[in-house]
């Protein structure tokens, strides 16, 4: 569920108390991943959630692995000076546990390797005394190909091995495991709760989990992996009737036109993605979410045909706006892994790897008694609702209508798929749903949730990495349908705004942050620079894709 609207007085939610995760594993194990995933979903549920590495603390305070003592990383005995600084760094770490729990925080993950169980006995006997509920996470991994993707990946592009030799790099981490194997301790002992995770994600298992909340963390845990992959986020194609929330109208020819550029653009631009990171585009399947409303399903259509141009005619009537006879495609009715029936769409004779599948619970939100209305006959003719509306935007909810809150509660099944996904993803979306879904993966707070712009013919690529995610975003897009301009309930542009962009403010409450004048907006861009890689300084940057 996505953040509770309720408050209680200790600022703790689901009568869980304290928590404290220390996790337990050798180096290159994927500690750090499945920490910053936890951390991710705790704070969507709304539950004040920190994630203290070790590491990082020791990078900020002492430098990289060259400004180390020698002896740091070596088994045996170490000089007073190493103790010393290994003691600090100890010492420091957990000050900002007890800083955060202090502050009034409710979950810390101690990301750290603790593969002694006398000092992981002494942590947790140390916080369950200032009654803190104390669970022991194990990452565990014999998967060889998983170790060198991590420590490829992750650990020599740290700040601990810059400026090195990739494989110099690569040989002295893989030396430290070596070290940190000859004295490590695997979980034995069931004094404590613990979590041992396998080959991040293969196989779990659990000892003494009580409550909702640790039950909760299981759950999760045991749904996420660190299999690369890309996800991708488009809004679906122009519709007829733009401005209708009830009108499950078809979609224009714009709208086609659109769905066959975003193929031709989400193709070409996971191929170089993908070739960028060493994977073959055509041994990779792609995996495209959509709502079961026409105008998002159908923008998937192009994805199911050969790649080749489709003459769309300009000038259609209503009633007559059919989708090209290149985007007909057979229908396979399926039953997903939760037991959900899912429509699944496939031709023969594809040569891209794609399988469709619609979602229901994807469909836009809910306008209520404001679908169809402008701003101003909103605020005319609910005058009180459009106050408590301005106010605040993401828990308010008009009359029979939902607000962004129930949104995000309904989209919390999805959430837990989207880290089950193991294949390349691309979700051809509403706005609204698209917004809650990036706030989730790149960790944005609920209230920016509304604020967020999703303009028609941007694509965002979303890369998750161990330390967040990584996101840009491309343009590709400029004709009719961009920004709510070319269609509206008659299908007729104002005397003057032929060619130019107008807004289509009758659709106002779905497409909050790009109608509603006056409000902070979150663009793409600025959505790049949100993603926690990008606070770690990593690039954000909006291409262009003509």
């Amino acid at each position: 569920m996505a953040a509770p609207l309720y408050t209680t007085a200790s600022g703790l939610l689901f009568h869980a108390g304290k928590i404290l995760i220390l996790t337990v594993g050798l180096p290159a194990r994927g500690k750090t991943h499945i920490s910053r995933a936890l951390e991710r979903y705790l704070r969507w549920m709304g539950v004040k959630t920190q994630v203290v590495s070790l590491g990082d603390y020791r990078r900020k305070t002492l430098g990289g692995t060259k400004k180390l003592p020698p002896d740091y990383f070596t088994l045996g005995e170490k000089s007073p000076e190493t103790m010393a600084l290994r003691k600090m760094v100890s010492d420091g770490c957990e000050k900002l546990i007890e800083d955060f729990f202090e502050a009034g925080g409710q979950v810390v993950i101690y990301d750290a390797n603790n593969g002694s169980r006398t000092t992981r006995q002494a942590l947790a006997e140390k916080y369950d005394k200032q009654g803190i509920h104390v669970i022991i996470l194990e990452s565990v991994c014999d998967n060889k190909e998983i170790i060198e993707t991590n420590i490829r990946n992750v650990k020599i592009s740290s700040p601990d091995y810059r400026g090195w030799d990739p494989d110099k790099a690569v040989e002295d981490y893989y030396g430290r495991i070596r070290d940190r194997e000859k004295s490590y301790e695997t979980v034995e002992e069931t004094t404590w709760p613990f979590i041992r995770i396998i080959n991040v994600g293969e196989k779990i298992m659990v000892n003494n989990i009580r409550g909702y909340l640790q039950s909760r963390i299981v759950f999760f845990l045991m749904n996420i992996h660190n299999r690369p992959r890309m996800i991708y986020f488009a809004r679906s194609g122009q519709s007829l009737i733009e401005h209708s929330y009830k009108a499950d109208s078809d979609l224009s020819p714009a709208g086609w036109e659109y769905a066959e550029r975003l193929k031709e653009f989400v193709v070409e631009r996971r191929a170089k993605s993908l070739e960028q990171r060493g994977f073959d585009p055509n041994d990779r399947r792609l995996v495209i979410w959509t709502s079961t409303r026409r105008r998002a399903h159908h923008t998937a259509w192009p994805f199911l045909t050969p790649t080749h141009s489709t003459s769309i005619p300009q000038q259609l009537p209503l009633a007559a706006a059919a989708p090209p006879q290149s985007a007909v495609a057979r229908n396979v009715v399926t039953t997903d892994e939760a037991g959900e029936l899912t429509e699944t769409k496939a031709t023969a004779d594809s040569s891209l790897k794609v399988k469709v599948i619609e979602k229901t619970q994807m469909s836009e939100i809910n306008p209520g008694v404001w679908d169809g209305l402008t701003p101003d006959q909103a605020r005319k003719f609910y005058s009180e609702e459009w106050a408590r509306f301005v106010k605040d935007p993401y828990a308010f909810r008009a009359p029979r209508a939902e607000s962004y809150h129930d949104l995000s509660v309904r989209l919390e099944p999805i959430l837990i798929e989207l880290e089950r996904e193991k294949e390349d993803l691309l979700i051809i979306g509403h706005s609204s749903v698209i917004r809650c879904l990036l706030a989730y993966l790149i960790g944005l707070p609920a209230s920016e949730i509304p604020a967020i712009e999703i303009a028609r013919g941007d694509l965002l690529e979303v890369v998750p990495t161990s330390y967040g995610v990584h996101s840009q975003a491309f343009h590709f897009w400029d004709g009719p349908g961009r920004r709510g301009e070319g269609v509206d309930g008659d299908g007729d542009q104002e005397e003057g705004e032929v060619g130019k962009s107008r807004r289509d403010e009758t659709n106002f409450y779905e497409n909050y942050a790009e109608d509603t004048k006056g409000k902070k907006r979150m663009t793409a861009m600025d959505i790049g620079f949100l993603s926690p890689s990008m606070r770690e300084g990593g690039e954000g940057a909006m291409a262009d894709g003509t």
